[in-house]
């Protein structure tokens, strides 16, 4: 809460012009993805600056070069979409559970980058979730869906993955790309405002031909281990 303050004291001038801005993108006629993301990066930019957070990117290489592909991440907390907004040079949009979608400039966010709300207590709801996001993979739209389903809230170590989150993928026959979160739990989900680094690790994509024979399950434990290597290799001892 403390480094939320901050931001928005240190960037009070510019928070109306901001809000509005999101806020347009999202209600516009003329829909353009790409000009309604670069200002939501720009936006990002701004407050995680502000907010004295530094990201530190790995492995942009591996982002797929043609569109309509999903992030897999583990999910470590509330500025975890942060991270990928400041560092990821193409747009996405993202699911996120119902709980969480009323939050106040998330809720604008969602809008604005026509994100995919999730009610995980209607079975009927998020099986039209799921042929939603995969039908729109499949028309080139890339998203990010956090696999773990909630935050871990244990810091660098991952709960378990659940299969059903990618079924979208297997749907669409889509590109996978496992992406590791390290110390994004420490912005938002520590009373602090001390200068805090977050990682982000993008690792090589998982074609189809790759996890065409597998369980969803199988999926799920495959992008958990490499992500947790990817944690072990990068995060600070």
């Amino acid at each position: 809460m403390k480094r939320i303050i901050l931001m928005v004291v240190r960037l009070i001038f510019r928070v109306p012009y901001y809000m509005f801005g999101i806020w347009w993108s999202g209600k516009r006629k003329n829909y353009d993805q790409a000009k309604a993301y670069a200002f939501v990066k720009k936006v990002t930019k701004a407050a995680n600056r502000a907010g004295r957070v530094t990201i530190e990117s790995h492995g942009l290489e591996n982002i797929p070069k043609e569109n309509g592909f999903i992030f897999f991440p583990n999910h470590q907390g509330l500025f975890d979409v942060l991270v990928f907004l400041e560092s990821c040079p193409v747009p996405f949009a993202f699911v996120i559970k119902k709980e969480a979608s009323q939050v106040i400039l998330l809720k604008q966010v969602i809008a604005a980058l026509r994100s995919v709300v999730i009610d995980r207590e209607d079975i009927r709801q998020s099986l039209e979730v799921i042929n939603k996001v995969a039908e729109e993979v499949k028309n080139g739209k890339n998203f990010l869906i956090f696999a773990e389903g909630t935050r871990s809230k244990m810091g660098n170590a991952l709960l378990p993955f659940k299969g059903g989150t990618f079924k979208s993928a297997v749907k669409s026959k889509c590109p996978i790309v496992p992406c590791a979160l390290i110390d994004s739990f420490k912005p938002f989900d520590e009373n602090s405002i001390e200068r805090v680094m977050v990682k982000l690790i993008y690792l090589p994509p998982i074609y189809y031909e790759e996890y065409a024979s597998m369980k969803t399950p199988e999926i799920a434990d495959m992008v958990k281990s490499r992500i947790e290597a990817a944690i072990s290799e990068y995060a600070d001892p």
